[in-house]
């Protein structure tokens, strides 16, 4: 019986187009039955945020990280054509015209296929971001742990 493959994706992009292939691509690759890990980091944490506030204990810089960041993935812009936010609404409607999956529905199936989600702690002391501020059931690590997984790894992007 043959290991199974291994699809790794570092999601640097805090853009919506970009964080939905990321998505796209790893559910494609659980369904294909790879093991399947996602490093959020930089910009890329945003797709892990919640869409409510948490209340919580922070330095002006953190607070001021936090405001201007995007709550949540539906809260993501574009990385071409966002239109002082009009681009990501038309995008979205498009989507909705052709039943295509949301950027939130992907990150749940993900969720629900096993897709490793890790938040990079180095970036989230960087940013201010702090655990509570993240979805549930997600992994905590540094660089370290993407390595391992992505010295494996028979797919590893870099979005």
């Amino acid at each position: 019986m043959s290991e199974k493959k291994k699809t790794t994706i570092v999601l640097f992009s805090g853009e919506y187009d970009k964080a939905m292939a990321s998505y796209i691509i790893a559910n494609g690759a659980a369904a294909y039955d790879h093991e399947v890990t996602i490093f959020h980091t930089f910009w890329g944490l945003n797709a892990l945020r919640k869409n409510e506030p948490v209340s919580l204990k922070k330095g002006f810089m953190e607070k001021m990280f936090g405001k201007m960041m995007p709550r949540g993935v539906d809260k993501m812009g574009l990385s071409k054509m966002n239109y002082l936010g009009m681009g990501p609404k038309m995008i979205k409607g498009v989507m909705k015209k052709h039943n295509a999956m949301t950027l939130p529905q992907l990150v749940e199936m993900a969720q629900e296929q096993d897709v490793k989600l890790i938040a990079c702690t180095m970036t989230m002391d960087l940013l201010g971001l702090q655990k509570e501020e993240l979805l549930d059931d997600i992994v905590y690590a540094g660089v370290a742990a993407y390595i391992g997984e992505a010295e494996e790894g028979n797919v590893n992007l870099f979005i």
